[in-house]
């Protein structure tokens, strides 16, 4: 599974990071600092948790 984030839609509530810290990296200003990201299979839950917490709608699950 990956995820992308639209970096475009972001705008740093950094719930993502606070529900997955460990898969969601943010920059110095608190936005999403990764286009895409590869979530190994044990942490796909968390990652969904993380993607439904951004009110913004910046992450987008794509299933390999």
């Amino acid at each position: 599974m990956k995820i992308k984030a639209h970096k475009e839609k972001c705008s740093g509530h950094a719930r993502c990071a606070v529900v997955a810290p460990n898969i969601f990296d943010l920059d110095d200003d608190g936005y999403i600092a990764i286009g895409e990201i590869e979530v190994s299979p044990e942490n796909e839950a968390m990652a969904r948790r993380g993607v439904r917490a951004c009110p913004e709608r910046a992450l987008e699950i794509i299933e390999e």
